[in-house]
């Protein structure tokens, strides 16, 4: 997927500001420059994604640089294109393997079931919160 991304130029004193006008509230800053500022985009982008398929949000399409550059609220800045992993929206379920020690496991097994969770769902729980 590829966002549009516009891009306020930074100084010696400032940082370089990133909005991603397709997603509400998703912004960045660098402090060393445009290359900079499109990688902390592509990192907000995920979060925001993150945050909304959370939360039972639909997910804005991109839309194109066209579409924004007529906004005067961006006039002056440099436009960007921020690609991200598709595999960010992707809800499938895959069955995977993992090899852990039986110690380990059985610590696993039991805060899962006092957490009245699956294992599965214990494991999702763990690496969305932390």
């Amino acid at each position: 997927m590829k966002y549009p991304i516009a891009i306020e130029p930074g100084s010696d004193t400032q940082a370089w500001g990133v909005v991603v006008p397709d997603l509400p509230g998703c912004f960045s800053a660098a402090d060393e420059g445009i290359d900079q500022a499109i990688d902390s985009a592509k990192e907000a982008i995920e979060a925001w994604i993150e945050a909304a398929l959370d939360s039972g949000e639909s997910i804005p399409a991109p839309s194109s640089i066209t579409a924004h550059q007529a906004n005067p609220e961006f006039s002056g800045w440099i436009w960007a294109i921020a690609e991200v992993d598709p595999a960010v929206l992707d809800e499938t379920v895959e069955r995977i393997n993992i090899t852990l020690p039986r110690r380990i496991l059985a610590r696993l097994d039991s805060k899962a079931r006092a957490a009245g969770e699956s294992r599965s769902g214990f494991i999702a729980h763990l690496a969305m919160t932390h």
